[in-house]
């Protein structure tokens, strides 16, 4: 058995009674119906009040006041069992020091919401709605509609012949255009013109992207009256036998970053990336090797108007995008920005050489996050083992891109010019590289940094802690416990008027942060076989206890906490198979707030509590330790106040406090075993651990 250490950090104490300390106000709580105790209990519904209560039972609801309490897909089937005999413990609180406050680790500041429009991916079927057979919108000729040549995600695309006149191939004269249908019911419109037509409309005469040269509303129907253009570089892909040359695939890096960098200069970024939107010009015309790129409904603003860039943020239950192809931040749920473009790319290039991508191949719900999961899994040396080194370089610089990085367009295109051969046998014109007069050579920039690399292929699991600047008090940690000696190490803590802060598990044995400054009156603790026993649970809410901490075992076992003398007036919590964010979204906004989270082998608990003193949270996922969004929300006033890990992921709650701390200096730190012996440096600086768990740090 690993050996079993524990550490205690003293400073000057006084005790205090409990009936000296004065118990948060409690919120007004509505009636639970009293727990079956004979034969199997049969868990108690959801109640929200006293009627309703009354309504449940048939009959009028017990008198006096119980706990509100809300339980959210819990475990089915699961017996009372044997609990451990609570340990119910006295508060002693820490003597305050007169001591000069640490530096801030980061500046408290407003929070500001981008503007940038989130357009989720439609999965509307309008393909059996009955599209008009003739089109004439705004000053346009009249077109008859023809053969359909695709779908998008807000649309689809026909062919439209001009009833008569029309001598061109292209321009507002051409005898032959593309028209692209939008249902007015379908998400792109909202209500009203497609938001693709403001994309177009800023767009109006950016390099690369094809020309509107009509639009209008006809029926139903949103139309947009474009360019003719040839075929796509997945049908191109294909005739050549699911294949490309490293010469053609340089050719469209150039071309394509070329076009991106001008997009980007209109301050857009696309959000959809991929082979079926890049398109060649029509076929016998002088544009036939010209590349465009098209579909323009996922675009959204990285700039805002005052020249600023949008502000970050992270929504995991939003996606956009071709999950092949998408930026491992757009499936993290993070808003869009000019690295995502570039990566999407960087994967568009190597699969059009390749002709296969290594997380193809997975299916069903989970589909997403396998796929986000093997992405980060797969160092930029095993992706393009196949390919000329220029594409691995590219695929190192655009994963390591930070969140407002200006691209060096000029160097990424200059990382391919070894590849590009002598124009008459280029199959792709690169103009744009050309036109715009870059220097393109490779020596630019050596001195340079090389940055860390970000994905290395080498999975691994450390331990994650949080430090918070706190007056000098008495804290303890015990790591390496066994099941059997748990009890008695919570036992002598309460002796010496310490309470449980947070735990944590590693290898089927638990770690204990006990301190004197929790404010909690008692507690209580239960060692269970099964993550969060509900039954236990819901007793203990209707003593008035409330969960405090938690923590799960690779086995499934947990280790709840509960405590009287805190804030909350209501509690809440989930168990789910993934990381719950459409659940603790909806009770954001109901009031409650990520209180403690655990993990239990790939399972996630959470729990949210009403009145827990926080006005704002956010949260931080991530396959590897999110460094950048950390730091990027400690700017903006947030704090780690929860974390938790599974091998897979790590996430992190994020708190904006009603009150603002004296002191607001916050650190973490990853170490591969029990940060035993950083502690005790933390606390001479009084840092004092507030969360600690162990999971997936790196990829």
């Amino acid at each position: 058995m690993p050996e079993l250490r524990s550490s205690t950090r003293q400073a000057r104490l006084r005790s205090r009674k409990p009936d000296d300390q004065k118990p948060a106000e409690q919120a007004a709580k509505p009636a639970l119906p009293a727990p079956q105790r004979a034969g199997k209990r049969v868990p108690p519904p959801a109640i929200r009040g006293r009627k309703g209560a009354a309504g449940r039972r048939g009959g009028a609801a017990p008198r006096g006041r119980r706990k509100a309490v809300e339980v959210v897909d819990l475990e089915a089937g699961q017996g009372r069992g044997d609990s451990p005999k609570p340990v119910v413990g006295q508060a002693v609180v820490g003597e305050a020091k007169n001591v000069k406050a640490p530096e801030v680790v980061a500046n408290k500041g407003l929070r500001m919401d981008g503007e940038s429009a989130e357009k989720l991916v439609a999965a509307d079927d309008e393909s059996s709605l009955p599209v008009p057979e003739r089109i004439q919108v705004g000053n346009s000729p009249e077109y008859i509609t023809d053969r359909k040549l695709g779908k998008g995600g807000f649309g689809q695309v026909y062919v439209g012949r001009r009833v008569s006149g029309g001598t061109n191939r292209t321009g507002p004269d051409a005898y032959e255009v593309a028209l692209k249908l939008e249902h007015r019911n379908s998400k792109g419109c909202n209500y009203g013109a497609p938001y693709e037509w403001q994309v177009y409309h800023n767009l109006n005469g950016c390099y690369g992207i094809p020309a509107v040269h009509y639009k209008g509303r006809q029926g139903d129907y949103y139309i947009l009256v474009m360019d003719m253009l040839g075929p796509s570089l997945w049908d191109v892909w294909n005739s050549l036998g699911q294949t490309m040359s490293p010469h053609m695939g340089a050719c469209i890096a150039v071309e394509a970053i070329s076009i991106l960098e001008k997009l980007h200069s209109k301050g857009f970024v696309h959000g959809d990336v991929k082979p079926e939107n890049f398109l060649l010009g029509q076929p016998g015309s002088p544009d036939e090797k010209k590349l465009y790129l098209i579909d323009l409904g996922l675009a959204s603003k990285w700039r805002e108007s005052s020249g600023q860039h949008v502000d970050y943020d992270q929504r995991p239950d939003i996606f956009r995008g071709t999950i092949r192809y998408a930026s491992v931040h757009a499936h993290l749920g993070r808003t869009g920005s000019r690295r995502d473009d570039l990566e999407s790319l960087a994967y568009t290039l190597i699969f059009l050489i390749r002709g296969r991508l290594p997380w193809q191949g997975y299916q069903g719900d989970t589909k997403s996050f396998l796929v986000c999961k093997k992405k980060m899994a797969t160092s930029p040396e095993m992706l393009s083992c196949f390919c000329p080194p220029p594409f691995k370089q590219f695929l190192e610089v655009v994963t390591n891109m930070k969140f407002d990085e200006e691209p060096n367009y000029a160097k990424l295109i200059s990382l391919f010019d070894s590849l590009i051969e002598v124009p008459a046998s280029r199959p792709i014109r690169i103009d744009g590289a050309l036109k715009v007069g870059q220097k393109r050579g490779r020596n630019h920039e050596e001195d340079e940094q090389p940055k860390k690399k970000v994905r290395l292929g080498s999975p691994a699991a450390q331990w994650i802690s949080v430090y918070n600047a706190r007056r000098a008090m008495k804290q303890r940690y015990h790591y390496n416990v066994a099941d059997n000696r748990l009890q008695q190490h919570i036992e002598k803590g309460n002796e010496d008027g310490l309470y449980i802060s947070c735990v944590a598990s590693s290898a089927n044995l638990w770690a204990l942060i006990m301190d004197a400054g929790t404010g909690f009156l008692s507690q209580v603790h239960e060692l269970s076989p099964v993550f969060l026993h509900k039954d236990w649970i819901m007793d203990q809410w209707e003593k008035n206890f409330y969960i405090t901490a938690i923590a799960g075992s690779a086995n499934g076992s947990s280790l709840v906490v509960m405590s009287k003398g805190t804030p909350y007036s209501q509690q809440s919590y989930k168990v789910s198979e993934s990381f719950p964010f459409k659940w603790i979204n909806k009770k954001w906004k109901e009031g409650f707030h990520v209180t403690s989270m655990a993990t239990a082998g790939n399972r996630w608990g959470v729990v949210m509590s009403r009145n827990s003193g926080y006005s704002e949270q956010v949260v931080e996922l991530d396959f590897l330790y999110p460094s950048e969004g950390i730091h990027r929300r400690w700017e903006t006033g947030y704090r780690i106040t929860s974390t938790a890990a599974t091998n897979d992921q790590a996430a992190f709650i994020l708190s904006i406090p009603k009150r603002k701390p004296v002191d607001e200096t916050q650190e973490t730190l990853r170490t591969s075993a029990f940060p035993s012996n950083h502690v005790k440096d933390k606390w001479a600086k009084n840092l004092y651990i507030a969360s600690i768990c162990f999971g997936r740090t790196v990829c």
